[in-house]
């Protein structure tokens, strides 16, 4: 149970243990990237291709802004306003749905930096969900498939490539196209890991 800065009360509940955990991907837009940045988008993808997203309405004392910022992802004060979720619902939203998952950002640093602010300003532990690397999750999958048989080399080589080819040539820069890219990616080392397998390398 948690308290939101509005004084309303949310209750929420980790994973019931017969559901499985999924991989989900997940991408945040934010004010800027200074210090005391902020995020206004959020967007996750499951495994399986499910996938939300919302603008987030700023919290009262969320003060920062950056026309940079805005002039790259498109998001502008008054669209926050009129059509982002308050952040105790998001928040909320968030550890009902993707609790007990495996979650992963391409840059975890920043991603879980703003995912910190949201859960703490709704009044959530900053660490009620955790974010691992992307890459990490290109590893695993590879490695489940490969065994032994592929080198840290050449699993490194394979990874790479893919990322690189599957570069948009003008970046989202939009929460959910940027977290179904990392689906993408990740469905990418799957398929080229079952085909090494299945040609011998």
């Amino acid at each position: 149970m948690s308290t939101g800065r509005s004084g309303q009360v949310f209750r929420w509940r980790t994973a019931p243990a017969c559901r499985a955990a999924l991989i989900v991907f997940l991408d945040f837009e934010a004010t800027s990237l200074s210090k005391k940045s902020v995020p206004i988008e959020v967007a996750w993808v499951f495994e399986d291709g499910r996938s939300h997203s919302a603008l987030i309405r700023p919290a009262a004392d969320w003060d920062d802004w950056a026309a940079d910022a805005e002039a790259i992802h498109g998001i502008s004060q008054e669209l926050l306003a009129s059509e982002g979720v308050p952040v105790e619902q998001i928040a909320s939203e968030m550890v009902e749905v993707l609790t007990g998952h495996e979650l992963y950002a391409s840059a975890p640093s920043w991603d879980g930096k703003w995912l910190s602010v949201l859960l703490r300003s709704a009044g959530f532990p900053r660490h009620a969900l955790r974010l691992g690397k992307s890459r990490d999750a290109f590893v695993a999958t590879a490695r489940e498939l490969t065994g032994a048989t592929i080198t840290e080399t050449e699993l490194s080589k394979l990874i790479d490539g893919i990322i690189e080819e599957s570069k948009a040539a003008i970046p989202a820069h939009r929460a959910l196209a940027d977290a179904v890219l990392e689906l993408t990616r990740w469905k990418l080392v799957r398929e080229a890991a079952k085909k090494r397998m299945a040609t011998g390398g």
